[in-house]
This record gives structure tokens, sequence and C-alpha cells, in this order.
């Protein structure tokens, strides 16, 4: 499975900015252009039919204002992100700051409006914490915050992907780990992220296939439920992470 793309839309009155942006995305890849729009009705409707991942908005629209148009965006659809692409400097940059994912003016390289929104749409939009002790029940405990974040999320359709998962990781912290770990379900645009810290000095390796080994599967498992896996060290332990494509 690979992560699905990050929707945008552009807005903005100007057909030539509009194309370069879309084919700098297009060259880039990793991203869907699922709407257009040359006026600030036009982005609001596209904002509340579509909930774009991103909405790349120019402030000059000829029909409402800037601002007025960033407030409607982020009213019709509150997880979309809001890059504001303008011609020129911001009179309250703390405003924009405070409502938008970045500003970035017209005449900056493409590369660095790209990288922008690639950085905005892989960043988690939610996160769901448990500190667990390590205990008979710490698989359970993991599953019950799983199964209410798919809930409270709208992704039940990954639910028997994600428990496998996450019993896998929690039971390789529970053996490896001490008295405690941590684990973090977020998502991003593309991707339902697993992740389980603990302070044990083991990396988990799949390991080959031998039906009569009592353990050491666990993580093939994840291999093959997941679209990508690692391991990373962190301060006074490591974090094993899992990613599940979404849509």
């Amino acid at each position: 499975m690979t992560a699905a793309p990050i929707t945008v839309a552009l807005v903005d009155d100007v057909d030539d900015i509009r194309r370069l942006v879309r084919t700098a995305l297009r060259f880039r890849g990793g991203f869907e252009v699922v709407g257009e729009a040359s006026t600030g009705a036009e982005a609001i409707a596209i904002a509340t039919d579509l909930r774009p991942d991103i909405v790349v908005l120019d402030l000059g629209l000829p029909d409402i204002a800037g601002r007025d148009v960033l407030a409607r965006v982020r009213e019709q659809s509150p997880k979309t992100r809001v890059v504001v692409l303008s011609a020129r400097e911001p009179t309250d940059r703390a405003w924009f700051e405070e409502r938008t994912a970045g500003y970035v003016l017209k005449d900056a390289d493409l590369d660095y409006l790209v990288d922008l929104l690639e950085n905005v749409g892989r960043t988690p939009v939610d996160v769901r914490v448990l500190d667990v002790s390590k205990d008979a029940m710490a698989a359970a405990k993991a599953r019950e915050l799983l199964r209410g974040t798919l809930r409270d999320w709208e992704l039940w359709k990954i639910l028997d992907d994600a428990a496998l998962v996450v019993t896998e990781l929690v039971t390789n912290a529970v053996t490896h780990g001490g008295s405690t770990f941590r684990l973090q379900l977020s998502r991003t645009s593309g991707a339902f992220r697993i992740e389980v810290v603990d302070d044990g000095s083991g990396t988990p390796e799949p390991q080959p296939q031998d039906t009569e080994a009592e353990g050491g599967r666990g993580i093939m498992l994840v291999d093959a439920m997941s679209s990508s896996w690692g391991v990373e060290t962190v301060p006074h332990g490591k974090m094993v992470w899992a990613e599940i494509a979404i849509s």
C-alpha cells in the first residue's frame, strides 16, 4: 500500500499562477489537485464540497476580501490547512500565523512552496496519546484507545489491520521494555500512524518464518499490514512506528 496523495485546491484569479503551481505539484508527486477557483465564492464552495487537505489561497480575489475567504474556508472545512500565496507582505503577520499553515510570496522559489505544502500535508492533524503500564492489560487498553480513535476519526475500515499492528507493537514493548511505555496514534492526510515508545534496548527485526518458533513473527505481521514501519532512537529508549495508508 502507498500513502494517499495530499489533496490541494488552488485559489487564484490568475490562470498562469494556478498552472505553475499545478505543474510543480505534478512534477513533485504525492499531490492531487482536486479543485481550482478564481473567486472567493468558488473557493468556499470547493472547501465545503471537497474538503481538501490544503487550500493554496491568493488574498487578492475580485469578489470577497482574502481574510473573509480564509475565515469561511476554515469554517466550512476545519481540517483543511490554508497556505497563503500572496504578491505582498502581510500588514499583520501575527494574524495570519495564527490562522494559516504558511504565508508565501509569489516571487519565492516554487520549490520552497512545494516543500512547505509537502510538510503541511504530512503533519498530523490529530493525535491521541496513552501512557501504559507494563501489565497483562496493556494490549487491551491500547486496543480500546485505538477503537475509540478510529470511531472518532471515521476510519473503521482499517480497524482490523490497525488492531493487529497495535497489538504486536505493544506486545513488543511489554516484552522488551521497562515498567511503562507510550502509545501515540496520529493521522495525516494520507496515513494513520502508530508509535510505541519504550526504554528497551533491543530493536525488532523480521524473523524467518518458523512454524515451531514461539515468537519472533510479530514484526513480520506489522510489515505485512502496514505501508511502512521503522525504528528510531529517542532519549532513554526507542520508538517503533508503523503507518497504514488511508484515503
